[in-house]
């Protein structure tokens, strides 16, 4: 059985097992609030945590949205409608508002509410992604802000063309590899890979209507095509890292994806973003990077998954070479006791967690102590990724302190390309998602069998 001493301890939230729902639903039935605090919630603590550098930026983000509270934003994020007036009369309303979210003076952290009359926020005209509230500040911000003012210029572009992926403009170039999986080792071999197939795809999307209508509504000058097309190619990045980072724990771990039934895959501690804009198109790379597997089940596990990915409907039967993907809403050690040990779903071949997080809060440990320790006991080959070196070192400690035997860890040669803001705090160095790897497998302290069955009875 999985450890009851440390689950108990947490309310186990609505959850169910469904296929994914290509695109979130254009109507649903109002929910009433229910999330009053963070709990294991990793989006929450996100959010909340916002206050900590600068005091007033929430509720700034909630009123250019038109939100009344953080329950209606994580229902929107979940993929439902709020209950005010949430929306937008136009494009141009829309980008204008997202933009103001960002408002505020890196330098004294002053939102606009606490400016006087004769000032005003102006942005970096290098980047054009912080703000300040006057000379004096920028100029004292400047040691700091020049240092990441190039990379910060990227992610202002890459923001606003993400929109294209929103709104399915820009479709990821697709189809089998010419090349053997051994041989795509970086995203330099990948992009030369599917060469003049994606040069079609990017200058398609350089020259569709929707690209013209983007930077019309944004009403700021269009970049250069070379600007756009490499933000496109770190867009594609961005999308394609999971699905690849998870191929490589696959080969890394030798998981036989030829066996008879195909194989299963968990995503645990997923949230919105691996499954609110997830189409099932996007893991089809997986289906290229093993030809001839006999189906994969990739099931998204997290409090924060989108409620569009958990109607209640069965998972359909594996068919060879093709990539299922469901979800179930709720903490992994209770969906193991739930759907794992009673055999409802297979056991997993392979864990990942897409930046658990576990690192940064003594709140977000909590909730995945039990789940740490019930991969180290079951000896399940999992894989987590994280966002910096710092990060890396960590939570490489933290599972040093848990006995689990850590098998290799290092730099993922396909993290994200798309640098990544912290958002209260734009002059700190942008990451990328998925950055570094850590794999691990069973106790370092290599316990024989009986020793194991007793060390998990003890804590039942």
């Amino acid at each position: 059985m999985a450890p009851r001493s440390q689950r108990r301890r947490h309310k186990k939230p609505p959850s169910s097992v469904a296929p994914m729902i290509v695109t979130p639903p254009k109507v649903v039935t109002p929910v009433p609030p229910t999330l009053s605090k963070p709990g294991p919630s990793i989006d929450a603590l996100g959010f909340f945590s916002l206050e900590n550098n600068v005091p007033g930026l929430s509720q700034l983000i909630l009123q250019k949205l038109n939100m009344k509270s953080y329950e209606e934003y994580k229902l929107v994020i979940d993929g439902g409608i709020p209950l005010s007036g949430f929306g937008f009369r136009c494009p141009q309303e829309m980008f204008q508002r997202m933009e103001d979210t960002f408002r505020f003076c890196a330098q004294c952290r002053a939102l606009p509410s606490g400016l006087s009359d004769s000032k005003v926020l102006r942005h970096c005209k290098r980047c054009r992604n912080v703000y300040y509230c006057g000379p004096e500040c920028q100029r004292s911000d400047w040691p700091v802000h020049k240092r990441v003012c190039q990379e910060l210029r990227l992610v202002a572009v890459d923001r606003l063309m993400e929109w294209l992926l929103v709104t399915g403009d820009f479709v990821l170039p697709s189809g089998p590899w010419p090349q053997r999986a051994e041989v795509v080792q970086s995203w330099d071999t990948w992009f030369s890979m599917r060469g003049l197939q994606l040069d079609a795809t990017l200058g398609a999307v350089l020259g569709s209507h929707a690209m013209t209508t983007l930077w019309t509504s944004v009403k700021r000058p269009r970049p250069g095509s070379d600007v756009l097309q490499g933000s496109l190619k770190r867009l594609l990045t961005d999308v394609l890292s999971r699905p690849l980072t998870l191929g490589l724990g696959l080969r890394a771990f030798g998981i036989d994806v030829g066996k008879a039934g195909g194989s299963t895959v968990h995503v645990v501690g997923a949230s919105h973003v691996e499954t609110f804009l997830t189409r099932p198109g996007d893991y089809d790379e997986l289906s290229y990077m093993f030809p001839g597997h006999l189906g994969f089940h990739v099931i998204m596990i997290g409090v924060d998954v989108a409620t569009g990915f958990s109607q209640s409907t069965s998972a359909l039967p594996l068919e060879p070479g093709t990539v299922q993907l469901s979800s179930h809403r709720g903490l992994y050690h209770d969906f193991w006791e739930e759907q794992v040990e009673t055999g409802q779903i297979a056991h997993p071949d392979l864990v990942v967690g897409f930046h658990p997080g576990f690192h940064s809060s003594p709140d977000l440990m909590e909730a995945w102590l039990p789940t740490l320790l019930l991969l180290r006991d079951y000896k399940i080959p999992t894989l987590i990724t994280v966002y910096s070196h710092q990060e890396l070192a960590a939570s490489l400690q933290i599972l040093v302190d848990l006995d689990i035997d850590i098998t290799a860890y290092g730099a993922n040669p396909f993290t994200s390309l798309k640098p990544e803001q912290v958002y209260s705090n734009p002059n700190k160095q942008p990451v990328y998602c998925n950055a570094y790897y850590i794999m691990f497998l069973g106790s370092s302290c290599q316990l024989d069998e009986r020793q194991l069955k007793k060390k998990v009875d003890d804590r039942v």
